[in-house]
């Protein structure tokens, strides 16, 4: 069975080029094309999600919001209670949280007539924490963070597979384990210490990842109805998806984007969502490298393309359409500028083709700023989502205008006209800024 491909980090446009291509073998060729249609099942599931979210809450009735699952079953915080190798603050820690979780679980299931004897049954203790508002749900103390073995399925059901290693606990013979476990912290690190917000939802949620995902699988992703992340181990062009933190950070601000300012999975909007988990992709793997922003290279999944790829990255952000050519996939084809935005159904109508222009901007922002990325341009990028003034269907032109708007209010007027430029400079104009 040829192996599959979901499109999150690598984006749709590519496995075309790999799909249309003579130059790869055909078996290649037919692995594309299956990764282009479990693509749409994956763009769908993600569409969905958003478009459940974005809802006018006039509108909403119960079953339109999609469960909320801040918290994974506890199975994980009992393990992390009673394991000897992992730190004796951790395990209390591990707990205090587990027996509050039970007390919430009691309580849920008995009021709405759920349980009737003394059983424990996790399973149906997360039914009830999956029944939107009408209970509240536990908070964490602490964020734990959880990874497992999918052991080569590509059947979601089955996932997350093989418990391998739990917060607290010590380094795994398994590096594509550690690699995850150490690079979700640098993310989940990188939202607390610079922005002040607890894990992916700002209530501590733990994150769950699956590594050895599908056979030869070669990408990573979020999966927003399963609530967790998966990692494949790559074969023929991409690989090392585990190492890569922006890839990471991309992936989970998709989580971030869902509690903070959901837009829709479609055209501009799309690209808007693509845009700022690039945005912090980039600024946790800065981060990371402790990289000033005229001193980094803003390349996206730089670490994932194999050797003999022609090519430095997934995308760059900072010259949009230069991140790889290489006749087995072609050119990268993201435009830089809005001059060549155009309208198309493929790709939820380019989401992935598209966000080049505005990761242009903000990387001319972030520069022209000076000093950390984080510290002025990621700023503004995070007030404005944090703004409530973002619209699901929100342009390219408006997203710009809020961002001018919140750099004027953060840091005056200088900081606003810095902005403006960046974003006239890849064609989207708005009225001049007085």
């Amino acid at each position: 069975m040829a192996s599959n491909h979901i499109c999150c980090v690598v984006p749709p446009y590519l496995l075309i080029g790999i799909a249309d291509s003579e130059q790869n073998e055909e078996r290649l060729r037919i692995s594309a094309r299956n990764a282009l249609e479990f693509n749409g099942h994956y763009c769908t599931k993600r569409k969905e999600r958003f478009a459940a979210l974005t809802v006018p809450r006039g509108f909403r009735g119960e079953a339109a919001e999609p469960p909320r699952q801040s918290i994974v079953p506890d199975v994980m915080l009992r393990a992390i209670s009673e394991s000897e190798d992992v730190d004796e603050q951790t395990r209390e820690c591990a707990k205090r949280d587990l027996e509050h979780l039970q007390s919430v679980h009691a309580r849920v299931q008995q009021a709405q007539g759920l349980r009737t004897g003394e059983e424990d049954d996790s399973s149906s203790a997360q039914q009830a924490l999956s029944m939107g508002d009408k209970a509240k749900q536990p908070v964490a103390s602490a964020v734990y963070r959880a990874v497992y073995d999918a052991q080569g399925t590509t059947n979601e059901a089955r996932l997350p597979g093989k418990q391998v290693r739990i917060e607290g606990q010590k380094a795994v013979s398994d590096k594509a384990v550690n690699e995850a476990y150490d690079n979700v912290g640098n993310v989940l690190d990188f939202y607390l210490k610079i922005f002040n917000w607890k894990s992916i939802d700002n209530n501590n949620m733990h994150v769950v990842s699956s590594v050895h995902f599908g056979q030869q699988y070669e990408n990573a992703f979020w999966d927003p109805s399963i609530r967790q992340m998966v990692f494949g181990d790559g074969h023929d062009f991409l690989h090392n998806f585990t190492a890569c933190v922006d890839v990471i950070g991309h992936e989970l601000t998709h989580a971030v984007t869902e509690h903070t300012s959901p837009l829709d999975y479609q055209d501009q909007a799309g690209a808007l969502n693509e845009h700022v988990s690039d945005v912090f992709g980039i600024m946790v793997k800065q981060r990371v490298q402790n990289e000033t922003a005229d001193k980094a290279d803003w390349l996206i999944g730089e670490g994932c393309l194999l050797p003999d790829v022609k090519g430095v990255a997934l995308r760059s952000m900072k010259s949009p359409g230069t991140a790889y050519n290489d006749p087995r996939f072609g050119k990268d084809p993201q435009p830089d500028n809005f001059s060549k935005y155009k309208q198309t159904s493929s790709d939820n109508g380019g989401v992935h083709l598209y966000s080049g222009i505005p990761n242009r901007a903000f990387y001319l922002a972030a520069v022209a700023f000076g000093g950390y990325s984080w510290e002025k341009a990621g700023r503004i990028w995070w007030e404005t989502m944090n703004s409530h003034q973002v619209p699901a269907r929100c342009t390219f032109q408006q997203f710009a205008d809020l961002t001018v708007d919140k750099a004027n209010k953060l840091f005056g007027s200088d900081a606003a006209k810095k902005v403006q430029t960046a974003w006239t400079t890849v064609g989207v104009v708005r009225k001049s800024y007085a």
